[in-house]
């Protein structure tokens, strides 16, 4: 199952301290992804996934299920039971548009060059920015010049203005989850964010683990009844670069480290922590469709598992 995010360095190593037991039994998981305002928009706001009716998929599923796994895996072998949401478009909507904006920011935008979500600052003047989403219009041309992306930003939809696009999915969303053994966790994906991150907060019957996936460290905090003391704390250096941008691929380095794996496996060797059978892997996907009813709905959504 190619949840990716089980395969970076930071929360496999993470998994691994859970496993060994350094925290005790996990009584509460928080658990929180910033989507940052440019990844927002080409992908939520103006792109192919800004409607529910055309992508078939929330922003939930198609952003957060990584880290509706990701808790869920944290607690593998115990069953999520019962679900409660609350979401909305908070920000990207007509109403909320400056006063004097235009339909497209290089065509009728009379505030374009002070406005945080120009196209032309997102897209020109930052070329490689989510450049195979925003260019697919001109993928004709080999070579395309400035004057082409200019041109097709004029016509394409990722030249809009954010306030009057046709989205219709949310921009953030909060979840409450209920274990079947009594531990509760929470998601809380937040999009339009300065920096983009997931932060990770384990709390356990011996300890807490902590930390931001970019830092490449986390911390494992533990009682200290001693005078003077109140907590201990350790951090753990996962001694890797593993960004979008480093040697190791995307998603924090664990797009490759999964292909790694599968390799590994078809040589014969044993499953990695990471690996796992449909069985456990359902149940994040299960948690991410029953929030979405709970938001629509206002209700505690019951999970039902078919055994």
């Amino acid at each position: 199952i190619c949840h990716v995010l089980r395969y970076t360095p930071f929360f496999k190593a993470i998994r691994q301290k859970v496993i060994e037991g350094a925290i005790g039994d996990i009584i509460n998981v928080q658990s929180v992804e910033h989507v940052s305002y440019h990844h927002v928009v080409i992908g939520f706001v103006r792109g192919k996934w800004a409607r529910r009716d055309y992508s078939r998929s929330t922003m939930l599923m198609a952003k957060s299920c990584h880290d509706l796994d990701l808790i869920t895996w944290m607690k593998s072998g115990v069953r999520p039971v019962s679900v409660s949401s609350f979401g909305n478009n908070y920000q990207f909507r007509p109403e909320r548009a400056p006063k004097d904006s235009g339909g497209r920011c290089l065509v009728d935008c009379s505030i374009e060059s002070e406005c945080l979500y120009s196209a032309k600052k997102h897209y020109i003047d930052h070329p490689d920015r989510w450049s195979s989403y925003v260019w697919d219009s001109i993928e004709h041309i080999d070579s395309p010049t400035i004057e082409d992306k200019i041109e097709s930003l004029k016509t394409s939809p990722y030249g809009r203005c954010v306030w009057k696009c046709d989205n219709n999915v949310v921009d953030h969303q909060s979840v409450l989850i209920n274990f079947q053994d009594g531990c509760t966790a929470t998601l809380n994906m937040i999009g339009g964010t300065a920096r983009p991150g997931r932060y990770i907060h384990l709390v356990g019957t011996h300890g807490e683990i902590a930390g931001w996936i970019h830092d490449d460290r986390f911390t494992i905090y533990r009682i200290d009844p001693r005078p003077g003391h109140e907590f201990s704390e350790e951090i753990v250096d996962v001694g890797v670069q593993g960004d979008a941008s480093g040697a190791f691929g995307g998603h924090a380095g664990g797009d490759l480290r999964l292909m790694e794996d599968f390799l590994k496996i078809l040589e014969g060797e044993p499953a990695s922590i990471s690996s796992t059978d449909l069985e456990d892997s359902i149940s994040g996907h299960l948690l991410g469709f029953c929030a979405d009813k709970s938001m629509e709905s206002g209700n505690i959504i019951p999970i039902e598992f078919l055994d």
